[in-house]
């Protein structure tokens, strides 16, 4: 018997060209790139249903780029890690007002969370049970999120540390292909760039 083999492709929202922290805001992508988009969508599986963040910036996206996939509910539990504070402040502000604070947010992500915000553990916990439900029913998902809720699944699969998974590039409209076969996580492609 074969083990059953889950697949998704995740991809990151078009740009927002915002110079600060963009966590829970909700700030509308530039997707005026449509030979990117529709490169995007070569690359995507007809057959996968698509799912996406509840923010804008990813709802747009994910309409821009799977628009013949079927669309399921737009979920809270892809979004973006919540910056709390941080939310719209430049990250040198961010430095200057909490220096200690913001070098261990980057530099030891696990349990450090931003005021009034999340932690890594916790937007990754937040982020793999949503995945993990929808594919209790769905084969192959096309998740359109943001790179934070992205990296945490290449954490997932390649079974790093949050420091080493924040060493990956997302770009946006990127894909990254995250397959789980009888239950184990592997990382099929990382940030390509269509």
């Amino acid at each position: 018997m074969t083990p059953p083999h889950k697949s998704v492709y995740w991809v990151r929202h078009g740009p927002t060209h915002a110079k600060a922290f963009a966590g829970w805001r909700d700030i509308p992508a530039d997707l005026s790139d449509t030979a990117a988009i529709a490169r995007v969508q070569s690359w995507l599986p007809a057959q996968a249903v698509c799912v996406s963040s509840d923010l804008v910036r990813a709802r747009d996206t994910a309409t821009a780029v799977a628009p013949s996939q079927i669309r399921l509910a737009d979920e809270f539990g892809l979004r973006e890690f919540d910056f709390g504070e941080w939310d719209g402040r430049h990250w040198a502000d961010v430095a200057d007002t909490h220096p200690d604070l913001s070098r261990a947010y980057w530099e030891t992500p696990g349990d450090v969370a931003a005021p009034g915000g999340e932690s890594w553990n916790q937007a990754a916990a937040r982020v793999s049970g949503t995945i993990d439900r929808l594919l209790d029913t769905h084969d192959s998902v096309i998740a359109v999120a943001h790179f934070g809720a992205i990296l945490t699944q290449v954490q997932r699969a390649l079974a790093v540390t949050p420091h080493q998974a924040l060493g990956h590039k997302i770009d946006n409209l990127s894909l990254t292909q995250l397959d789980r076969v009888d239950g184990v996580w592997r990382a099929v492609v990382i940030n390509q760039v269509p």
